[in-house]
């Protein structure tokens, strides 16, 4: 694991989108494809926004990408709560992935439906091979969760399933999301997490007792030496 910590969120945001877009170009060096795990959030916008405009925009092959979803809320594609929606705004809509490349979590379907669909979506991608993702970028709540991973949910611990559903009462929503066990077979996976908000809960993360039901970023625990955290100065203020 490394850390990388920067400034100001802008350059926390750059200094991983000259990681991603270095990487990128290594994996494609030798593979046909891409296989990429996008964050939900406010914190990846601006990740986005510079891997959609040069000069990253121009040193990755997007024909070879494939893209996917960490999590979603289940709500409308057209909600601004959509996390699929603010991948395609700040990302997608200026890159040239094909469309067939691209697989947003359903939320016209029936949560589990949704889920046991991009389960087996996952498993025809990923069965047979050392790894799943390519990369898995991911973010940290204030709460220290990560994907739909929330302290005291089951699904924290979750280690057969590759995809759960299930109704947060806190939100008074259904989330989506992919566990654990997939992120940890990734091939590399990066945190990014900014501001003064996420400085506590980032220190138990990284430096506290083992307590994953409180803090479930601790479930994140790849086997590559491929895992960085990019932090801005505010979040690694307790460090």
């Amino acid at each position: 694991m490394n850390i990388n910590i920067a400034d100001t969120p802008d350059e926390c945001a750059r200094e991983a989108a000259d990681w991603i877009t270095a990487y990128a170009e290594r994996v494609l060096q030798t593979r046909d494809r891409f296989t990429i795990a996008l964050s939900g959030g406010s914190t990846p916008v601006a990740l986005h926004k510079l891997l959609a405009g040069a000069p990253y925009r121009d040193r990755i092959d997007w024909k070879r990408v494939h893209v996917f979803w960490g999590d979603e809320r289940y709500v409308p594609f057209d909600d601004e709560k959509n996390n699929a929606r603010m991948g395609f705004e700040t990302l997608l809509n200026h890159v040239d992935v094909p469309s067939e490349q691209i697989h947003v979590m359903d939320t016209t379907l029936p949560p589990d439906t949704s889920m046991a669909d991009y389960g087996a979506l996952l498993h025809r991608y990923f069965d047979g091979h050392e790894h799943t993702f390519d990369l898995v970028i991911l973010g940290m709540g204030d709460d220290g969760h990560t994907l739909s991973l929330f302290p005291g949910t089951e699904v924290v611990n979750e280690e057969r399933d590759w995809t759960k559903a299930f109704f947060l009462p806190q939100q008074d929503m259904f989330r989506l999301t992919i566990t654990a066990p997939v992120v940890n077979n990734a091939a590399a996976v990066i945190f990014q997490v900014e501001g003064t908000k996420k400085a506590d809960s980032l220190k138990e993360v990284l430096q506290g007792d083992y307590q994953p039901d409180k803090y479930p970023s601790q479930r994140i625990k790849p086997k590559t030496k491929d895992f960085v955290w990019f932090l801005d100065k505010a979040a690694a203020s307790k460090l």
